[in-house]
């Protein structure tokens, strides 16, 4: 962020000020006092678990230049500290947003969805770097704090800005669009998520497009050419659009998507390009990043050779591997689409690789009246993938175990719990070390923490057989005996 004087501030969020002194000066924004550094204008941002304004005193003594606030603080409380009094400091923090965007001459690509937001930007990122001075978000700052906040950390001399646009209600996305004004916007696709809070397939879809209100007037948009509901739509948005998909209309085109477990491809004009990670959601995500690296001018070599380092997106179909056992980390979040992908992955590497199929499944939130059968038709899934064992946390992802127990022609052993620590508790009744485990739910069921059990359980007990020694030859030594 910009220097910025304190008084400046106030007038650019039309803030009360406490004191003037123009001698004040900020130079990062944070909104958690752990982490406040000197000269940071600290935000009080209010919270279910948390509220900023109680952490004002931690935020000062760690040298915060000012902060702003959204209630009525006495000032004699904080004797020579600057505070800035706004209506709603999450509305404020939007309002520094957009004026640090306008002022700055960075590109601003946007990316919304259902699913792969984050990984497509993510790789869109990966490729940009290697040509550009590019800034991103560390996590998926996608909602009306996090968004500001990325915009917030981007330097001024920036040359792209990639920022990620999330939502749970309608909205949302037109919000967060305006202070973002993209450069570019894309939208990865439309899917049954978030069903709570939209209602219907079509109310997302609307939402998702609504990415297009804050699109600068020479900006680009880009959908998904293979969600025929989408691209409905958005011919009656009256503005022109590019397309990418496998589709033979498509502006953007590849052919051959496919995934083999443990790598993904696509070919595109008669190049193949190698994705080093598993599952077939990463070569749609390659094509959406390719979309948007081609619009700006780079070539498909380019293209290729960088995603050949492309690391993993940390609890995103992550591959660990701990001793003999094989984790599939996607625990960050789950909706239908995602968990139809994970589990290919899984079915496909325990085929390949001949071992045990293991699915630690958690609840899909926020699908509103349609939950139950959603997880109902997942359980038929998980069945029909022949996964070997479900270990289920929740309400609705019992009813997933219940399904999967009712379709003939496949023994599929299932064991449900109540909530994650029951589950964690008992892992080791369950798991063979030659097991691979896709470990899926979305962020209630905190299912980091059963990777983070099966971490300690079997890593520490690999780090105690010699170097070479693998299940087989351990059990080949133990029958020597």
């Amino acid at each position: 962020m910009k220097k910025l004087s304190t008084t400046k501030l106030a007038a650019i969020i039309d803030a009360s000020l406490n004191a003037i002194r123009d001698t004040q000066y900020a130079i990062r924004v944070s909104t958690d006092s752990r982490t406040t550094k000197p000269d940071d204008c600290f935000f009080a941002i209010p919270g279910e678990n948390f509220d900023g304004h109680d952490y004002l005193a931690d935020a000062f003594q760690k040298g915060a230049a000012c902060a702003v606030v959204g209630k009525d603080i006495n000032p004699a409380l904080f004797p020579g500290k600057i505070l800035l009094k706004v209506p709603d400091t999450i509305k404020a923090l939007g309002t520094l947003a957009a004026y640090y965007r306008r002022i700055c001459n960075f590109k601003v690509v946007a990316v919304t969805g259902s699913v792969g937001k984050t990984t497509t930007r993510h790789f869109i990122y990966h490729v940009l770097s290697k040509h550009f001075k590019c800034s991103q978000a560390p996590k998926n700052f996608n909602n009306q704090i996090g968004l500001p906040l990325s915009l917030l950390a981007a330097q001024p001399d920036d040359d792209i800005v990639l920022v990620e646009l999330g939502a749970n209600h309608p909205g949302e996305i037109a919000y967060l669009s305006k202070i973002a004004a993209p450069d570019i916007a894309l939208i990865t696709n439309v899917t049954n998520a978030h069903l709570h809070g939209f209602g219907s397939l079509e109310t997302i879809t609307a939402e998702k497009l609504a990415i297009a209100k804050g699109l600068r007037k020479d900006g680009s948009l880009f959908i998904n050419a293979d969600c025929p509901q989408l691209l409905d739509a958005a011919k009656k948005l009256h503005r022109p659009f590019l397309t990418f998909g496998q589709s033979d209309t498509a502006d953007c085109r590849a052919k051959n998507l496919k995934s083999d477990g443990l790598t993904a491809s696509l070919t595109i004009d008669g190049t193949k390009i190698r994705i080093p990670l598993p599952g077939l959601a990463y070569a749609q995500n390659a094509l959406a990043a390719w979309a948007i690296c081609k619009h700006l001018g780079l070539t498909l070599v380019s293209f290729a050779s960088a995603l050949k380092s492309l690391p993993p997106v940390p609890m995103r179909t992550e591959l660990l591997q701990l001793g003999t056992l094989t984790v599939i980390n996607d625990c960050y979040n789950a909706n239908p689409a995602s968990m139809k992908n994970a589990l290919d992955i899984l079915a496909k590497l325990a085929r390949s690789q001949k071992r045990r199929a293991v699915f630690i499944c958690g609840d899909m939130a926020e699908l509103g009246q349609y939950a139950e059968r959603l997880h109902a038709e997942l359980g038929m899934d998980i069945a029909n993938k022949k996964i070997d064992a479900l270990l289920t946390v929740g309400k609705l992802a019992k009813i997933a175990a219940q399904s999967a127990s009712k379709i003939p022609d496949h023994n599929i052993s299932t064991t449900s719990f109540d909530d994650t620590t029951a589950l964690c508790n008992n892992l080791h009744q369950f798991i063979e070390d030659s097991d691979i485990i896709l470990v899926k739910g979305s962020r209630i069921a905190e299912l980091e923490r059963a990777v983070e059990k099966l971490t300690k359980i079997f890593a520490s007990a690999a780090s105690r057989l010699p170097r070479s020694e693998t299940r087989e030859t351990r059990d080949e030594r133990q029958d020597t005996k």
